[in-house]
């Protein structure tokens, strides 16, 4: 499998890197608790990090770009399982207490998800699949989503429906 763009941070996720993300102790307010990285981690920091969080001194970092993390640590990483770009990549969320899921199928469907006020924490943790809109992320999805709007909801299902043994892949990667 060829997966071009290595390591080359995608202009989408360059955007989300400048926003102010809503945090609230109260949901009705809206709250996503993402905090977006400027960059990739090095090879050797992703490698270092799949290790640690699986215990599995076999794996090696190559299928993983972790762009972004939560509060806690956990992280938002496009998981390299199909050819093309990495903006084609899925995206999937390792939670700091073991807690995986699928949250989009795809970069643009993981900006809609946002716009629609649902991060990739609440997504898998919470089993959020609704939020408070947020403008500027809106405008982000619009500008580099490539996809019509979704909603949290629709983005959510679609990941789930594509990979639904997800949790079983990474469990199996675990020592």
């Amino acid at each position: 499998m060829e997966i071009t763009d290595d390591r080359a941070f995608p202009a989408a996720l360059a955007a989300l890197s400048g926003i102010d993300f809503p945090w609230s102790e109260d949901p009705a307010q809206g709250s996503i608790d993402y905090e977006p990285y400027q960059e990739f981690d090095s090879a050797e920091e992703t490698t270092d990090w799949i290790r640690s969080w699986t215990g599995n001194k076999e794996l090696d970092g190559a299928a993983f770009r972790p762009f972004g993390q939560d509060g806690t640590g956990g992280l938002a990483v496009l998981w390299l399982v199909r050819e093309g770009p990495l903006t084609a990549q899925p995206v999937v969320f390792l939670g700091s207490e073991g807690e995986v899921g699928p949250v989009a199928t795809n970069l643009g469907e993981f900006l809609w998800l946002l716009a629609g006020g649902v991060g990739p924490q609440e997504a898998v943790e919470f089993g959020s699949d609704s939020g408070v809109p947020h403008a500027e992320l809106r405008a982000v999805a619009e500008k580099y989503s490539g996809t019509a709007p979704r909603t949290p909801a629709e983005v959510l299902a679609a990941a789930r429906a594509e990979f639904p043994d997800f949790e079983e892949t990474v469990q199996s990667w675990c020592r």
